[in-house]
């Protein structure tokens, strides 16, 4: 458990090239991250320096502490919606308090060595839930977009846009082109420049024409008269512990989103560089950034995949690019805040809006609308519940029924063969017919596990004392659970009943030992064990002819 930093401090891995390319990748992702932090924090219900505050503390312990070479910190669209809702539920000290209860569980999941647990989510539902955020996310932003005159916006998604649609009438059209003009200038701008982010190119732009034109649309300043340039001391907001038990759900989700938003980004850098982060380490790493930045008063962070993407493509190879990222918007804040005051609100909406379709993956998920209805179904219903209910709750219901219709393709794929032997016939596939022969053989093919018991309970309905021997073919068997040895349980009894030799033949390493340490080995006896089918029958019935 050594953060990717030291290990490579450790093996040597740093020249006087590669740290300048990290410092070059670290400015650059820093001006990228500048008016994103800036507006994600006040979409988030926080003022603009909170966005920055996480984006340098979290930011710098992240690639510090980190299980990854490249990963960015800070804070993301993802958390948006959660972090309004827990303020509006329990005020600024509670979201503090729930970010550092969430750095703690982060901590608890990387020590218990949950990251590669996380990484098992179907691909599904991470798009899911990831293109329910982005649609929620830009929900947010067409007040300021728009430049709606709304005093209190309700916090669940259909209200909202009822709320918007009750309001339409007081849309401010100069807001709305200055909007437009944003999107056009970020979504354009690459084709003149891709080194400076067409994001800052839009803020300079816009915040221009609204100053010298005197254009009456919404800024910063005017929502946020005061604004602070400096890190505050570290502090413990007071909680009283029914508050706090009432905030360890919120804790969890955000626990939860950060570690499958930050090793998502991971496995994602891990693929452009070619390299391998450690997981665990990862969870650790984003569990101390997201405590520290709740005792300085931040918001929830974690692993940006667009600002680690932007870290790599502009030669970012080491943790010091993220490190250096945090201390350039350390440096931005301190000198450059007070011109924050005049950007205008519906430029931040707009960049919020091209980071929501960016982040919804609109290609990805039109294309897992053409996988099976299975896996559409749970796509479709933890898109709909994100959007209408709570991430929890379409992460919850998405694994639930994405685990029952794993199951059920599962045990449909698991054959129940039957076939009888006789001394008249070499073998006939009908149960049903009893004169055919005095050998009855079962073969497992697939899972034998509680998703098919009740087929082998029902195949074993045929079972009567017509037969001498009763072979149960294990070969392929691949794994065998408790519910199936309560069932092969259930065919001793019977075979017991109806004078039948049971034999078990084939038997693989995982079922022989659960068989094993279960007792039914014990049950049945070591003699009435095979190797093989027809060892079975041949040492069960001589002479019969197979």
């Amino acid at each position: 458990m050594r953060p990717k930093l030291f290990t490579m401090i450790k093996k040597q891995e740093f020249t006087k090239e590669k740290i300048i390319k990290d410092i070059v990748a670290g400015i650059i992702v820093a001006i990228i991250a500048l008016p994103l932090s800036v507006a994600l924090g006040i979409s988030s219900g926080v003022s603009p320096e909170k966005g920055l505050i996480t984006a340098v503390v979290a930011g710098f312990i992240i690639s510090f502490a980190g299980g990854s070479r490249v990963q960015i910190g800070g804070p993301t669209g993802a958390f948006v919606i959660i972090v309004y809702g827990i303020i509006e539920d329990y005020g600024i000290d509670g979201l503090i308090m729930a970010t550092i209860m969430a750095g703690v569980i982060l901590v608890i999941f990387g020590l218990c060595r949950f990251g590669n647990i996380i990484k098992f989510v179907p691909h599904t539902i991470t798009v899911g839930f990831t293109a329910g955020i982005a649609v929620t996310l830009l929900a947010t932003q067409l007040k300021d977009f728009l430049g709606l005159e709304i005093d209190k916006v309700p916090a669940e998604f259909i209200p909202k846009i009822i709320c918007y649609i009750e309001n339409i009438n007081s849309i401010n059209f100069m807001a709305l082109i200055i909007g437009v003009l944003s999107i056009i200038i970020i979504v354009f701008w690459p084709k003149i420049n891709k080194k400076i982010p067409g994001s800052l190119v839009a803020i300079i732009v816009t915040t221009l024409i609204v100053q010298l034109m005197g254009l009456n649309v919404e800024t910063i300043g005017s929502k946020f008269p005061t604004l602070s340039g400096a890190i505050p001391m570290p502090t413990l907001p007071n909680m009283d512990l029914k508050t706090i038990e009432g905030l360890i759900q919120p804790a969890f989700t955000i626990a939860i989103l950060a570690a499958m938003e930050s090793l998502l980004s991971a496995v994602v850098a891990d693929g452009m560089i070619g390299g391998n982060h450690n997981s665990n380490m990862e969870l650790i790493g984003q569990g101390l950034g997201n405590i520290a930045s709740g005792l300085f008063g931040g918001i929830p962070a974690t692993g940006a995949i667009a600002r680690t993407a932007a870290n790599i493509k502009n030669g970012g190879r080491s943790p010091i690019a993220g490190m250096v990222h945090a201390v350039v918007l350390l440096l931005i804040m301190v000198i450059f805040m007070p011109l924050a005051k005049m950007i205008p609100m519906t430029t931040l909406g707009a960049i919020l809006i091209v980071v929501s379709y960016n982040m919804g993956e609109w290609k990805t998920f039109a294309s897992l609308l053409k996988a099976p209805k299975s896996e559409v179904i749970v796509l479709l219903l933890t898109f709909s519940l994100t959007v209408v209910l709570d991430l929890v709750v379409a992460i919850e219901v998405g694994m639930v029924l994405a685990m029952i219709l794993f199951v059920r393709r599962v045990a449909e794929n698991t054959e129940i063969k039957t076939t009888i032997l006789g001394s008249n016939d070499k073998e006939d596939d009908s149960v049903d017919d009893k004169s055919k022969g005095n050998v009855l053989v079962y073969e497992i093919n697939g899972p034998f596990f509680f998703g098919v018991t009740h087929r082998f309970i029902d195949v074993m309905k045929g079972l009567n004392s017509s037969y001498d021997v009763l072979v149960l073919d294990m070969k392929h068997a691949t794994t065998v659970d408790a519910t199936a040895i309560d069932a092969l349980e259930r065919l001793y009894k019977r075979c017991e009943k109806n004078n039948i030799k049971l034999c078990l033949a084939n038997i693989n390493e995982q079922p022989k030992k659960v068989l094993t340490n279960m007792g039914f080995i014990d049950l049945v006896g070591e003699e009435a064990v095979f190797k093989s089918r027809d060892k079975a029958i041949e040492v069960s019935v001589p002479g019969i002819v197979m």
